[in-house]
């Protein structure tokens, strides 16, 4: 543990803030704010590192491609240039920025060999949870909606049917319905979830996925 621990949170903690001050799709520091806490809270479960969890969590969607036109570089070497700037070790750096920059469900569309390089610690399970376990559930429906709607998607189109094997590239460049989303990433996060804790978690909020679906349907079929 660092002896500047709560110094060093809190320098990150201004500068996410900061960066986030103006997001509007479901990605915001408040999105951020939940994942570090359940982050934190699952660590302290499993005994794992505690500063390279709330490090990670808090860093985790900086370097998000979607914010840099695609660009899965970009935002990486802003979160590395932040990093370098605090006192911490460069094996330290090294393991928030592997962790922070292969969370994202879009990395889980890579092919096998990107699977087998991945180095997927203890730390880094626990934070890929904790930012899925935030796309379920009721926030989960409400960041998907409200990220639809900033991309001016539609709710739901019938004539556009779920791409159920979305690859990797087509995932980057899907501009399809909102209810979609939900089959082509949503209710697939139960069966990606690595901890006890959090596997029970998305057993409830995956149900409320299921549930939304339903009477979503069923309210459309009154109007059709």
């Amino acid at each position: 543990m660092y002896s500047n621990y709560d110094k060093l949170i809190a320098e990150t903690e201004k500068f996410v803030q900061g960066f986030f001050q103006d997001e509007g799709t479901g990605h915001d520091w408040w999105h951020t704010c939940r994942v570090r806490k359940l982050a934190v809270k699952i660590a302290r479960k499993e005994k794992a590192d505690l500063f390279i969890v709330e490090m990670a969590a808090l860093l985790h969607d900086v370097g998000d491609y979607k914010l840099y036109n695609g660009n899965e570089e970009k935002g990486w070497k802003i979160v590395r240039e932040f990093l370098n700037s605090l006192s911490i070790s460069e094996e330290a750096t090294n393991e928030i920025v592997q962790i922070s920059s292969n969370i994202s469900y879009m990395k889980s569309l890579s092919n096998k060999e990107d699977k087998k390089e991945k180095n997927e610690s203890l730390e880094f399970m626990i934070v890929s949870d904790a930012d899925r376990l935030d796309a379920m559930g009721a926030i989960g429906i409400a960041r998907a909606f409200t990220y639809g709607g900033f991309y001016h998607r539609p709710i739901y189109d019938p004539c556009i049917k779920p791409n159920i094997n979305i690859s990797r590239e087509e995932y980057k460049k899907s501009n399809a319905p909102t209810i979609n989303h939900f089959y082509e990433k949503l209710l697939k996060l139960k069966d990606t979830i690595y901890t006890a804790y959090g596997k029970k978690l998305a057993a409830e909020r995956h149900y409320f996925l299921e549930e939304y679906l339903k009477r979503f349907f069923a309210e459309w079929q009154i109007v059709k």
